[in-house]
């Protein structure tokens, strides 16, 4: 089961929490209706993901085998057939697309559709180009955002996409700047970065997430969402000083790992919390 659980790679579901971002922040999370679609939403979301991490580590089991730590992933290890891991793919494909189905939603169907499709096409070659395979990785982030959005049928406003999409470049050049100063990856697209050229734009992209962050609490209708500003600029230190650490720079990996960032951003998310569901 625990081989299993890491070809679905479940733990990285903590992604798709970005889901109920729209509800948690329009100050609807205690409407029933729009939690329910969400929480099926996530659950399709997930699945998706998963298939898709599933094709990921067979188009790249020979690669990986080569791997220091992804050589112990259980499709490059062998503990798991590749025959019995397409089956579980398209059960998870399949699956998901049923539950999409289901919430009666041709929006966010579409772009359940669209983000497996951008993924499909970053395992088939895309994560090779320059630029482009960080764009792929960052529009994950913030389909996850629209997708939540048009679940529950609340507005994104145009500085919350504007966050997440600088935060999730900023994270997407960490993951390619940490694998670059390990040597340790086998991806082909390596060859063509350099750490000067990630790090300057890390810090651009950081300094655009504080500004699009200050601008949307500005928007909000509670104005108190403003004090948050110092606790979101000291999330995101934290969450740098682990990239540019020792952290192989995967997201998931630096929130799991840091027991401190991971107690900033729960304050993080009590404070937002007490401000627009208590005050």
């Amino acid at each position: 089961m625990k081989e299993y659980i890491k070809l679905l790679r479940i733990k990285h579901y903590i992604k798709n929490l970005l889901i109920f971002i729209p509800m948690f922040f329009g100050g609807a999370l205690f409407d029933f209706n729009k939690l329910l679609s969400g929480c099926i939403g996530f659950a399709s979301f997930s699945l998706i993901s998963s298939g898709i991490y599933i094709l990921n580590d067979l188009k790249d089991i020979e690669k990986d085998r080569k791997h220091p730590i992804k050589k112990s992933r259980p499709l490059a290890s062998g503990k798991i057939p590749p025959k019995l891991a397409i089956s579980i793919m398209i059960l998870c494909v399949v699956t998901s697309c049923i539950l999409s189905l289901c919430l009666k939603n041709i929006s966010s169907f579409i772009l359940l559709g669209m983000y497996f499709l951008l993924n499909v096409a970053y395992s088939m070659g895309l994560k090779n180009r320059p630029i482009i395979d960080i764009v792929i990785l960052a529009s994950g982030f913030v389909i996850r955002i629209f997708y939540g959005g048009t679940l529950t049928d609340i507005s994104i406003s145009k500085w919350l996409y504007l966050v997440v999409t600088a935060g999730s470049l900023y994270m997407g050049l960490g993951k390619r700047r940490n694998e670059l100063k390990k040597q340790t990856e086998t991806r082909e697209v390596l060859k063509y970065y350099n750490v000067d050229f990630l790090d300057k734009n890390m810090y651009v992209c950081v300094a655009l997430t504080i500004v699009f962050y200050a601008l949307w609490t500005v928007e909000m209708p509670s104005p108190q969402i403003s004090w948050t500003i110092p606790i979101f600029i000291i999330l995101l230190m934290s969450y740098s000083l682990d990239v540019e650490g020792n952290s192989d720079g995967d997201p998931v990996e630096v929130i799991l790992h840091d027991k401190i960032l991971m107690g900033i951003l729960i304050l993080y998310a009590f404070f937002i919390f007490g401000l627009l569901y208590m005050v």
